[in-house]
Order: structure tokens, then C-alpha cells, then sequence
């Protein structure tokens, strides 16, 4: 097995959030994970595919609700 295995901290790192918002797209199935006895391992390539998944499309996006999003009038 040559694929590296992230923890849940790791990958939290590398994507700037909290270890239970991994915890969190882990539970919902949205990030697939091997669990290693009590622990949760997540493939690299499984985060990659993830992260393209996140990718969000200028042309499709409203605008309007982002400036909402972020307090703007």
C-alpha cells in the first residue's frame, strides 16, 4: 500500500478548519474515510477528489447571495 493514509487532524490542517467539521463530512458521507480501529483515516486521493468536487463555477454563482453572505448591501 503506497496511497498515504491523513487522520482527521491532518486533513483538518490542510484544509484550514476544525477536526469536527472532518468529523462532520466523514458521519454525512461526504468524505470518504477507512476507520482504523477507533480512528478515522482519510486517503489522499479521496481528499483530492473531495476538494474537486468543492470547486465552485464563476458563471453559476449568484452574486447577490454571496454579497449577503458577507454583509454587503
Amino acid at each position: 500500500m503506497s496511497e498515504t493514509l491523513l487522520t482527521a487532524a491532518e486533513v483538518a490542517d490542510q484544509l484550514r478548519i476544525s477536526t469536527m467539521t472532518v468529523y462532520r463530512l466523514i458521519r454525512r458521507g461526504e468524505l470518504p474515510a477507512v476507520r482504523v480501529g477507533r480512528n478515522y483515516r482519510v486517503r489522499e486521493s479521496e481528499l483530492l477528489a473531495f476538494l474537486e468536487e468543492q470547486v465552485v463555477d464563476p458563471a453559476t454563482m449568484d452574486l447577490d447571495d454571496l454579497d449577503d453572505e458577507l454583509g454587503h448591501a
